[in-house]
């Protein structure tokens, strides 16, 4: 048997929890600090966390090395295997041309990419998050942005952003229906307290797009259509989340957000269009061969680029810009049936998703679903002497988001007229695409699972639920914290969820507050996970620059944190409280 003490180290829990932190110090340096790879900062991570297991926790190696491998796998299954299946599905799209087609009919709604942002990273990435979620918003919409002419590294920091506010209630609210069960909370009465704090965020995050795009200056002239966006998406947030359902939340939001962008754009437009082209500096690290990038703008390049040498890698990098692609797409006309053709995917998508949602067709896609003891965890304890669930590997592989992805893939195959062989072979060159990120998140998870199973991250969260009232702006961090690690709203509030509820009644706050907040802090987190990070990087063709996203998204996480901390300290007190349900 094995049980945590989570004052393990000298018997202080304060100088626990600081040992406990010396995983996640380590990947945050080896990230913004030193730039280092996603996927060597990762591994050399959770080397430190095994070591942190068994040198200060007294973890059998055994255990700590087993419950490494399971959050590995978990890396792996669910959460790649949905971001594998999003992007191969995307990749066929693009084989066919049907992205281009994609691409040309997001363009006729508006030219400026500033609006273009937030039609593609904001709405239609809330809209993939509501389906998906787990890396297939970044993924997907980085790529698309830079077809319609966004340089790589921008395109990256934008969709990482853009994936904040509908986080919470992503992949049919699960993060929600998941911190119900761990806090024994009710999940509508969390449904509408985060419906009470994300869609503040929702208000603000357009905008911030824009500023990435064109600073100050882009915010002033894009005003009517971020307001516009940003109130509507946070009005359906909150009226979907507290009135209607907490599942259809985002799919709502997201639409109605784009419907109330393109109806403006039918009677405003900023006063001059804003493109952009590329410079040397974002396209160093690029490769052509294999990458999404080059995949979504190969055919530009040879059909009007030109090409430069990357002196760095001395390999020719494509330069096509943003005014090349309007240029060529103004003498182009799409048929109807090839429009239609183009949005089949992600119109399959949504209907399979709502499917799979059916009571009856719910049931009966979870019936195969197996749940195993992972091996070597046998004995496993939580701090409190309880049996741990984390040995409980449940392999839903029937109605797994990634498995309905896998459907919808091959369903596209004959929607978009892509042959098998082509569509096995873009497969096959998704995994080559996607190596570095799948590494990069087995490792993050191996790291969240050690660090959990050990007791580490439990010390952090009892030394920071003694903080007494002021745990009311401490619980988004711990939210925060969760997701940056693992990458997923869910994996925190698994987490954390319990953690809140227990300091919560100690220290006299709301426990379905501190619960929410942890959701909606957690959401914060996103956009600076290694895994996020790792897709990020692999979808636009910039593997090995982790580093540089990193720090480019850090400053706007920890100000929409701070943003959300004060926020849920107010909603504690008399001063907000009036907003809780």
């Amino acid at each position: 048997m094995y049980r945590p003490v989570l004052d393990a180290v000298a018997g202080s829990l304060t100088i626990t929890a600081l040992v406990a932190m010396l995983p996640l110090l380590t990947l945050f340096v080896l990230l913004g600090v030193l730039r280092l790879a996603a996927w060597k900062a990762a591994l050399v991570s959770l080397a430190v966390s095994l070591v942190v297991a068994v040198a200060a926790y007294s973890m059998p190696v055994g255990k700590a090395v087993s419950s490494g491998l399971e959050g590995a796998a978990f890396g792996f299954f669910p959460i790649l295997w949905i971001v594998i299946n999003a992007i191969w599905l995307y990749n066929m799209t693009v084989e066919t041309g049907h992205f281009d087609v994609l691409r040309r009919s997001f363009a006729k709604v508006s030219d400026d990419q500033r609006i273009q942002a937030v039609i593609i990273a904001f709405c239609f990435g809330a809209l993939l998050e509501a389906l998906a979620g787990f890396g297939t918003p970044v993924a997907i919409t980085s790529v698309m942005l830079i077809a319609l002419g966004f340089r790589p590294m921008k395109a990256a920091v934008v969709a990482l952003v853009a994936n904040t506010a509908p986080v919470a209630f992503g992949a049919l609210a699960v993060p929600i229906t998941t911190l119900a069960t761990v806090s024994g909370q009710s999940e509508h009465h969390l449904a509408q307290i985060v419906g009470r704090q994300t869609p503040l965020l929702g208000v603000f995050v357009p905008m911030a797009l824009v500023y990435i795009v064109d600073k100050g200056k882009g915010v002033r002239a894009t005003l009517p259509a971020t307001l516009v966006c940003g109130v509507a998406f946070a009005l359906a947030q909150f009226a979907t989340s507290n009135f209607l359902s907490t599942q259809l939340t985002d799919i709502v939001a997201a639409l109605v957000g784009a419907l109330a962008v393109v109806l403006l754009l039918r009677v405003w437009q900023p006063a001059t269009a804003y493109v952009e082209t590329e410079t040397d500096d974002d396209l160093v690290g690029a490769r052509s061969g294999g990458s999404a990038r080059a995949a979504a703008r190969g055919g530009a390049t040879g059909a009007g680029g030109h090409r430069t040498r990357d002196h760095r890698h001395d390999e020719p990098v494509p330069t096509t810009t943003a005014g090349d692609l309007a240029s060529r797409d103004a003498n182009r006309t799409d048929s109807t049936a090839d429009v239609v053709r183009a949005y089949a995917p992600y119109l399959i998508i949504i209907a399979l998703f709502i499917v799979a949602q059916l009571p009856g067709v719910k049931d009966l896609l979870d019936a195969p679903s197996k749940a195993f003891h992972w091996p070597g965890l046998d004995g496993l304890k939580t701090a409190s002497g309880k049996d741990s669930t984390l040995p409980v590997f449940k392999l839903n592989w029937l109605n797994a988001a990634g498995t309905l992805m896998l459907i919808a893939g091959l369903l596209t195959i004959p929607a978009i007229g892509i042959s098998p062989r082509k569509a096995l072979t873009a497969y096959g060159a998704t995994y080559r695409q996607l190596a570095s990120a799948i590494l990069t998140v087995m490792a993050v998870l191996g790291l969240a699972y050690v660090m959990n199973a050990s007791g580490q991250t439990a010390s952090l969260g009892s030394w920071m639920a003694g903080a007494g009232a002021a745990f009311a702006v401490l619980s988004p961090i711990l939210g925060w914290l969760g997701v940056a690690v693992t990458g997923s709203d869910t994996s925190s509030n698994s987490l954390f969820g319990a953690l809140q509820v227990s300091a919560a009644k100690d220290v006299g706050l709301s426990p379905a507050l501190m619960a929410a907040a942890n959701s909606s802090g957690g959401v914060l987190g996103k956009m600076i996970s290694p895994q996020n990070l790792a897709i990020a990087a692999a979808a636009v063709g910039l593997s090995g620059r982790e580093g540089d996203l990193f720090r480019r998204v850090v400053g706007w996480s920890l100000g929409f944190l701070a943003f959300m901390c004060v926020l849920v300290y107010l909603q504690s007190t008399s001063v907000l409280g009036w907003m809780l349900p």
